[in-house]
């Protein structure tokens, strides 16, 4: 097995307040809470007040992670975040993240993998932490799809909320860390799901659904067997919340217990790249996730674009 070269050393997440439920999306558009619920497993999303950046959301899941590291904004050498809703189409959100913050001298840059976003972010901190270059990297992710949504377009306003969820790492302890993870891509499903400037997303829901089950699921496998652990070694699956019929087709057919597979989606929809650390970080506080546990992590979105990977938390 490869020895961990970098851990989570903190994580932290923010929801904005406003909670829009199925009952106010049946005023909205033509829908029901039975369709929704049955065919996503969302009965609620939390939706940013007007004021609100997506640069707000990630500082405020920043310094809670920051807090839980014991790291302050000066020692950070590197700030990565996740989005496709920034604050701007230039600067990165992540400048922004970097001032509110009060963070100083270290690059900022966002990565554009939609509700992958986490999980590239994650394998570009391992990588630098890993040759020695880098000692504590910020990894955010961030959406603000409320503001991109058509909420006259009942196949897509049902999905997808805002928030922000991020993680500090650095070098491992020797007992914890990344211990595997795996990214792709795939150009020729680019169009079924995508944002064209000044538009609302676009989505072909049958093309994204075959896609992320067959993805996921290849991906789960093949950053555990980079592991070097075998499946029953996972403790914790913490999926990408992006519907629960494909998080049920994936973990049916990687045959991990359903006890083992976390879920917020109910209460938090899909919030794309902010899915996994908003999930990560709520499991944490909670104790369901302890140090020592093996987590399994993966996501899929627009590109398409997927990833895997495993660590000792």
């Amino acid at each position: 097995m490869t020895t961990p070269q970098s851990q989570f050393l903190g994580t932290g997440s923010f929801l904005p307040e406003r909670v829009r439920t199925n009952a106010d999306l049946e005023a909205m558009v033509d829908t029901s809470d039975t369709w929704i619920r049955e065919r996503t497993g969302i009965s609620e999303r939390r939706i940013a007040d007007e004021s609100m950046l997506a640069s707000d959301m990630a500082a405020r899941a920043a310094e809670r992670a920051m807090e839980a590291a014991g790291v302050t904004a000066d020692e950070l050498d590197m700030i990565v975040v996740g989005t496709v809703t920034g604050d701007m189409q230039m600067p990165a959100t992540a400048v922004f993240v970097q001032q509110k913050i009060g963070a100083t001298n270290c690059p900022a840059f966002d990565v554009s993998a939609a509700c992958a976003g986490f999980i590239y972010g994650v394998q570009i901190a391992d990588a630098f932490i890993r040759m020695g270059t880098m000692k504590r990297v910020l990894v955010i992710g961030v959406e603000l799809l409320s503001r991109v949504i058509d909420w006259s377009d009942r196949t897509t306003c049902v999905l997808f909320g805002d928030g922000a969820g991020a993680a500090v790492l650095g070098p491992s302890d020797g007992e914890r860390g990344v211990l595997s993870a795996c990214i792709h891509s795939d150009g020729s499903l680019a169009g079924s799901l995508k944002i064209p400037f000044g538009e609302k997303v676009q989505m072909i829901g049958r093309d994204i659904f075959k896609a992320a089950v067959r993805n996921l699921y290849s991906a789960s496998q093949e950053a555990v067997e980079k592991s070097g652990l075998a499946p029953s070694d996972i403790d914790w699956v913490v999926p990408h919340q992006a519907n629960t019929r494909i998080i049920d087709q994936v973990v049916r057919r990687a045959e991990y217990p359903p006890e083992k597979v976390l879920s917020n989606i109910a209460t938090v929809g899909n919030t794309s790249s902010a899915s996994i650390p908003i999930l990560l970080d709520q499991a944490v506080r909670k104790g369901t996730i302890k140090p020592g546990d093996h987590v399994l992590m993966s996501a899929l979105g627009a590109g398409v674009s997927w990833g895997a990977l495993v660590l000792r938390y």
